[in-house]
């Protein structure tokens, strides 16, 4: 009993970076608290004492702000950070070196007297917020983003984030070491869109190439895309069309054009040649890939532009620039 409790305090340090002291630990951890009642409620229900252990893990929700029926099975080197919210079912199944957070639901979905609660792996995080329902299996090494509403069995190593959740990562195990970074998650429907999008362009360019190359008796290009085409006055003024274009180009993450952003900072005109160069609202832009095509075909939409090359600066993109310029 002495080694499981010394294991527990130093999960507490392992899994915890604020916690700075032993008597800190002792005595202002609730999720520390509420593991070492539940273990006891947990006995008493073992053994049939089916009212006292439920009254403890009624107390131990009184005290601790966290609710784990006394029925619920709980591996080693459990840690509930924070906690207040948690509810953790009769029939839930947790595994070892699992780390929770605030508002954690771990749910039944069944009025039937048998397993209706999720059955946690090894080594998984779980964000604050999210809910898991059912009798599903998170696999060892899954990692549940915050707010995510689980209804579906999660493999090992996999990320899921969203309402319901979907799988938005590898699922590739993550080792023994524990992710603290649960607020870096990918993005499942962002990257569908991107991918949609990405489509589109290609095929909006391949109607282009076609109209090209039929006679200019068929008017096939469409009227609004006739509309956006904006001549060219001859005589150095190629910069201005262009940018004019370009302002047909939203930023899909923002839904500003491109222009009014001040995304695009210079436009090079050699001849029939075009150079934009061009920052990003965020390094890390899930669909760069869609906003450089659309750039391009905008650019090339402009008569008498024969390429386009577009180039990404490493350049920082504020928005209080952009909103104090909006002010003026």
């Amino acid at each position: 009993m002495f080694e499981i409790v010394k294991e527990d305090i130093q999960t507490v340090f392992a899994k915890d970076p604020a916690a700075k002291t032993l008597w800190e630990v002792l005595f202002c951890y609730p999720g520390l608290h509420a593991l070492w009642l539940h273990r006891i409620a947990h006995f008493l229900w073992q053994h049939k004492l089916l009212f006292l252990g439920r009254l403890l893990s009624h107390i131990n929700r009184l005290l601790t702000g966290i609710e784990i029926h006394p029925g619920a099975k709980v591996g080693r080197r459990f840690f509930i950070d924070h906690g207040m919210g948690v509810v953790i079912g009769e029939t839930t199944e947790i595994g070892d070196d699992v780390l929770m957070y605030a508002g954690v639901v771990l749910g039944g979905t069944s009025l039937e007297k048998k397993k209706r609660h999720p059955t946690i792996g090894n080594n998984v995080v779980i964000g604050t917020g999210a809910t898991v329902l059912g009798p599903i299996t998170l696999g060892d090494n899954a990692k549940i983003g915050s707010g995510a509403v689980v209804i579906k069995p999660v493999p090992p190593g996999a990320t899921v984030v969203g309402v319901p959740a979907r799988i938005a990562g590898p699922k590739e195990p993550r080792g023994p070491e524990t992710d603290l970074e649960h607020g870096r998650l990918p993005d499942p429907m962002l990257k569908a869109i991107s991918e949609v999008l990405d489509r589109q362009s290609k095929l909006e360019e391949r109607v282009r190439e076609l109209e090209t190359v039929l006679p200019t008796a068929v008017p096939l290009a469409l009227p609004m895309e006739e509309a956006r085409m904006v001549p060219l006055t001859r005589g150095g003024k190629m910069e201005t069309q262009i940018r004019g274009a370009l302002k047909e180009v939203l930023d899909p993450e923002v839904g500003i054009n491109v222009v009014d952003l001040g995304l695009v900072k210079e436009i090079v005109v050699n001849g029939g040649a075009v150079e934009v160069r061009m920052v990003l609202t965020t390094p890390a832009c899930p669909l760069i890939g869609y906003l450089v095509e659309q750039v391009r075909r905008k650019a090339r939409s402009v008569d008498g532009v024969e390429t386009v090359e577009v180039t990404i600066l490493d350049e920082p993109w504020s928005w209080e620039r952009f909103v104090n310029q909006t002010a003026k």
